[in-house]
């Protein structure tokens, strides 16, 4: 009896520092699971000494080596997009890119991390209040967080960023795609956390290499709800600190899940489920 090829899937991810990410296992389990030969591989800039620049040749190479596709992860989601042919219409609006998918010689550029966040805040501060929030961080990540979250009801959106010209640019974006006033930059965050009903961390602080708080914790008070998209610590410190004071949290994993599921299934054209990848998230 013939047997129909399996299809077999070669994905890789390019990030700094992401050698504690589970990406890998989780998409490789998905493939076991389904019975598809699935390789995914880290191609991390920290560990093979190499920065940003180094981008171009990256994605060459993994298009000539015959890669599926690469998700894109800090600090490079922007950087990408230049190098692509095209992107998704969710990926244009963001202006961020996480998953790159190789096909008919092009590169497309697509964003999984919006959907991701938006499934995370769904299931986890479902009712939360949403009138003012404040949001650590305009990066690409940011970016696509900031979209899921104006689109998810949130009344104005205050972005605080280290780099201002970014800040601009994202909240200029926001006010475009979701009307005028719905974002703005941050300058007083004592003033804008006084006044806020949430709090969502997108900058890279509290991640195990970049240990620390985004804001002083002092900031924090227990009527207050607390996002998180970092995943490796699962409880940052921000997190820690939040939950002792009895505050609402949602931590990275789902997001973290969420945007693996639906790059599982621009990688390989089938469906994943979020369950079982959930299930294999929370092993690692």
């Amino acid at each position: 009896m013939a047997h129909a090829e399996k299809p077999s899937i070669l994905a890789g991810l390019i990030g700094s520092g992401i050698q504690a990410s589970r990406t890998p296992a989780m998409h490789e389990r998905e493939g076991d699971a389904q019975g598809m030969r699935y390789l995914y591989r880290l191609i991390d800039i920290d560990a093979l000494q190499l920065d940003i620049d180094a981008l171009p040749r990256l994605l060459e190479g993994a298009r000539q080596c015959g890669f599926t596709g690469l998700n894109i992860t800090f600090p490079c989601k922007q950087a990408v997009i230049p190098l692509l042919d095209e992107l998704s219409d969710e990926a244009r609006g963001i202006g961020a890119v996480n998953t790159v998918v190789f096909k008919d010689g092009k590169r497309i550029g697509h964003n999984t991390d919006c959907l991701g966040f938006a499934e995370g805040f769904q299931r986890g501060l479902d009712k939360a209040p949403r009138q003012q929030v404040v949001q650590m961080g305009a990066g690409g990540a940011g970016a696509a967080v900031a979209h899921a979250l104006l689109s998810a009801g949130v009344e104005r959106l205050t972005v605080f960023e280290v780099e201002p010209q970014r800040a601009q640019r994202l909240v200029d974006n926001l006010n475009q795609h979701f009307g005028a006033g719905r974002a703005q930059v941050g300058s007083d965050l004592p003033a804008a956390m006084a006044e806020a009903d949430g709090l969502v961390n997108t900058t890279p602080v509290g991640m195990t290499k970049l240990p620390g708080t985004p804001l002083p914790v002092e900031l924090l008070r227990p009527a207050l709800w607390v996002a998180e998209i970092i995943y490796f610590p699962l409880e940052t410190e921000l997190l820690k600190q939040a939950r002792a004071l009895g505050c609402r949290t949602l931590d990275g994993s789902t997001m973290a899940v969420f945007q693996a599921v639906k790059a599982f299934e621009l990688f390989s054209g089938r469906s994943a489920d979020a369950e079982r990848m959930m299930a294999h998230f929370h092993t690692l």
